[in-house]
């Protein structure tokens, strides 16, 4: 030892015999609580739904509040689940109304597949093609089989929100959205073939538009990706889920054909009872579709509840009294398609529009997709069986359209990060793309399943219902 060293340990040692310094002092510091100031600004943060303060991620400082936010975990479990409603029980038991009674519960074992299926998608590489980063068109597999997904939050989508919640709501998107495909194709296409179609379409239509609309490097995200080139924006699924199943339900019941007996015999709903509780149930749930999509229990979520009330209701009402008009009559499938119409069409709009938007927004919904489902569809000849592209398709276009005419920063400040032109041109370009895309890849799948394991049921099954000879079971049993 040198006398150097010898005289800085006599230096230390007298130092650390007063207490002047500790053992700790001479490796790294040791981390400090955080001043009040800073705890302060943690919680402003949490408040507004913004991110930490740089002192919060400082190592030398641990924030008090470092981790997801309660009241943020609680309202997206809370959505997740709503949004769950509305395909378990609320898509199965409307559309299950709507069919006849020999099909019935073909239509809830659809609902109940397409959960159970989209869901091992979703956790094998869905949730990491839509939410991880990659290209502009598709994200890549750093989230496969949800690995890392877990209570810490993924801070490109929310910093306050776990990620194994947010995964967990956004799973609930990709479930109902195949599922209103089968609104078109109703009493006439196989389970076996509905799999397969729903397997091939995630990949190839929704995992592409949901990452390309929402992701954080997607190509149409024009809110939260400044280097998006179409500078587009849909709170909570106008493209992504209506515009995809929608206009994908189009080509495949024309690929599927007509039912038998269609415009030649009655194929009226069996109970418009189960009709209304699903379209209640639907109602009630797509708060959390809406409102939900803010990812925190804020201002802008607060503003979707709004919206998403007074646009569905002024749809249901305008519908049965152009019914009410036109044929005398306002019927409870024309109230109860009115609702659902009007949450269609305000869904994208929901997060950027004000109380006066929505309401014109309603009127909408309730007139243009009246005449698509009760005009254009005589028109075209198409068998649409239960209305899915006149309501979703062409409700969902609408609705991504008058977004980009009615969306003001004075609800949504968000929208100030978008470029002065025109909102409803970047709007149109949207939804060409997620046309395109819809169209073509249901017209391939279909045309792929329809060469391999076939589309449609056989003419004796068909005549003596799904029920009995796809699942083994009724509906309904005969009394005695």
């Amino acid at each position: 030892m040198t006398i150097d060293n010898f005289i800085r340990a006599l230096i230390f040692v007298a130092l650390f015999s007063v207490g002047a310094v500790s053992p700790a002092q001479t490796t790294s510091p040791a981390p400090t609580a955080p001043s009040l100031e800073q705890r302060v600004a943690d919680l402003e943060a949490y408040l507004n739904n913004s991110a930490r303060g740089a002192d919060a991620a400082n190592a030398i400082v641990a924030s008090n509040v470092s981790g997801p936010g309660p009241g943020h975990n609680a309202w997206m479990m809370t959505a997740s689940a709503l949004v769950l409603f509305m395909t378990l029980p609320g898509l199965a038991l409307f559309y299950g109304g709507l069919v006849r009674a020999k099909n019935v519960l073909s239509v809830l074992a659809q609902c109940l597949g397409i959960a159970g299926l989209v869901t091992i998608l979703w956790w094998a590489a869905g949730y990491s093609l839509v939410f991880s980063r990659g290209s502009a068109f598709l994200g890549g597999l750093k989230f496969a089989f949800l690995r890392g997904v877990n209570v810490h939050p993924n801070g490109d989508y929310s910093y306050w929100v776990s990620q194994d919640v947010f995964a967990m709501y956004q799973l609930m998107f990709a479930i109902i959205t195949p599922a209103l495909i089968i609104g078109a194709v109703a009493e006439r296409m196989k389970f076996a073939a509905v799999l397969v179609f729903v397997a091939v379409w995630m990949f190839a239509v929704y995992f592409p538009i949901a990452h390309m609309v929402w992701g954080i490097d997607g190509w149409m995200n024009g809110l939260w990706n400044p280097t998006a080139k179409i500078r587009a924006i849909d709170f909570a699924g106008g493209t992504v889920v209506h515009m995809t199943s929608g206009w994908s339900a189009l080509v495949l019941c024309i690929l599927l054909g007509h039912r038998l007996g269609f415009r030649k015999e009655i194929l009226a709903p069996h109970s418009m009872v189960l009709c209304m509780v699903g379209t209640g149930l639907l109602w009630v749930g797509w708060y959390g579709f809406n409102a939900g999509s803010a990812l925190a229990p804020d201002g802008i979520a607060a503003n979707a509840f709004m919206t998403t009330t007074l646009a569905t209701a002024v749809a249901s009402f305008t519908w049965a009294m152009l019914e009410y008009a036109l044929r005398g009559k306002p019927s409870v499938l024309g109230f109860c398609s009115g609702a659902v119409g009007g949450l269609v069409v305000i869904t994208p709009a929901c997060g950027y529009v004000d109380p006066t938007g929505a309401v014109i927004i309603g009127v909408a919904a309730g007139i243009v997709p009246f005449f698509a489902c009760t005009k254009l569809k005589y028109w075209l000849g198409y068998d649409d069986a239960l209305d899915t592209f006149g309501i979703h398709a062409v409700g969902g276009t609408l609705g991504a359209f008058l977004t980009g005419i009615f969306a003001t920063a004075s609800v949504n400040p968000n929208l100030t990060k978008l470029p002065g032109h025109a909102l409803w041109l970047e709007q149109l370009k949207a939804i060409g793309i997620t046309i395109l895309l819809a169209v073509v890849g249901t017209a391939i799948i279909g045309a792929l399943v329809r060469g391999t394991i076939g589309l449609r049921i056989t003419p004796e099954v068909e005549r003596q219902g799904l029920d009995i000879n796809e699942h083994g079971e009724e509906g309904y049993m005969a009394a005695g």
